[in-house]
């Protein structure tokens, strides 16, 4: 289709806006795929360090290639004493998300100016952000509480290593599980609002440090990576499973959103969101269940009751919340923990970018006027 000048497209709906063979997703039936890998079998046999080498090699590596993938990341773990300094001088009580984008530029201004025209220059600011993004974000919770900034473990992987340096505490190997299969269910999803918004500025031949920091504002959104912790503030506004019915019927008569149901893509259940089901109902039958976690699953009932042969089903952000919180982990950091799994994606979008980079410049519909009057000050 070709777009005309006076045409307008509110939210570039269903305009391509690149080319890309990265992810895939069939919203009619639930599919979504990475380098033509289904998330299912992703989720179920891969990891997130091995996903990550997956989106930005377009294959997946051998024993060899992984190993050493794994040593530099752990290698760049660590965060400068000028970066951790950054971070402490925070407010703390500003927003992870803003910490985390603040932290990637700090990052940028202290590692090595990077050369687009040199592929090693360019693949060591890939693994310095991979590395050093949880290691931002765990830095910025301990400094805002008090508590001593810990150094990484290089014995533990990205979901472990991340809780660790957030809690204090090593974690057992179901809760790290969770974590790093959540961490691979988010790693990418097509041309969302802050993948745009990566391109966007990697058109400019801006270095990956703030082709992130950009696509970390862009996520910030509530309607895009902040969703999780909305719906996580829903079932505690909703109250207990025998509240839901009569909240539901009242949202859905004054056309209110329900956070964590419907998808712009899907037209049946995110297939993330049955992968993550699946880790919740794990967790719960080991840790216990809560009031936040029945309500959940009363509300998912009566929402497939009432909405779901219109399409309308939970979303990866309806299950994420609970499964955080129920780790211990603070509602303001789901979505700095989005973060940590898509800045993998940003990563392999931005590299895409450049093969063949044309700087993005679309077009606008004029919706002003001409031939204003210009009054002197004394006369307006």
């Amino acid at each position: 289709m070709t777009v005309q000048d006076h045409e307008y497209v509110p939210g570039l709906a269903g305009i391509p806006a690149a080319e890309s063979a990265i992810s895939w997703i069939d919203g009619q039936v639930g599919i979504l795929e990475y380098r033509g890998h289904r998330i299912e079998v992703l989720a179920e046999r891969s990891n997130f360090e091995e996903v990550c080498w997956l989106l930005l090699h377009g294959a997946l590596p051998t024993a060899s290639e992984l190993s050493g993938f794994r040593e530099r990341i752990a290698a760049h773990r660590a965060l400068s004493g000028e970066v951790v300094d950054a971070i402490r001088a925070f407010p703390p009580d500003g927003h992870p998300m803003a910490a985390i984008q603040a932290g990637l530029a700090a990052l940028g201004m202290a590692s090595p100016e990077v050369d687009l025209s040199d592929d090693a220059s360019c693949d060591d600011a890939v693994v310095r952000i991979l590395a050093a993004t949880p290691s931002i974000i765990a830095t910025f919770e301990r400094s805002r509480q008090g508590l001593e900034v810990l150094p990484p473990d290089p014995a533990l992987g990205r979901a472990a290593n991340f809780l660790w340096m957030l809690t204090g505490t090593k974690p057992d190997e179901l809760e790290a599980h969770v974590l790093d299969v959540a961490l691979v269910l988010h790693a990418d999803h097509t041309m969302n609002a802050s993948t745009f918004t990566a391109r966007v500025v990697a058109s400019t031949e801006a270095d990956p440090y703030s082709v992130c920091a950009a696509a970390c504002g862009s996520l910030k959104g509530p309607l895009h990576g902040g969703a999780n912790e909305r719906v996580l503030q829903q079932l505690e506004a909703i109250g207990d499973a025998d509240a839901v019915p009569g909240w539901t019927e009242s949202q859905i008569a004054g056309k209110r959103k329900i956070m964590g149901f419907g998808h712009r893509v899907y037209k049946t259940k995110d297939p993330r969101s049955k992968i993550l089901q699946d880790l919740a109902t794990r967790l719960f039958e080991r840790l216990g269940t809560t009031k936040i976690y029945d309500t959940a699953l009363a509300l998912e009932q009566i929402m497939l009751e009432r909405l779901g042969d219109k399409g309308i089903h939970p979303n990866v952000d309806f299950f994420s919340g609970i499964v955080y919180s129920k780790m211990g982990i603070p509602t303001d950091m789901f979505t700095p923990i989005f973060a940590i799994s898509r800045v993998a994606g940003w990563l392999a979008h931005w590299r895409e970018q450049m093969q063949d980079n044309r700087i993005f410049r679309p077009r606008q519909v004029f919706g002003g006027s001409h031939g204003a009057e210009f009054l002197d000050i004394a006369d307006r």
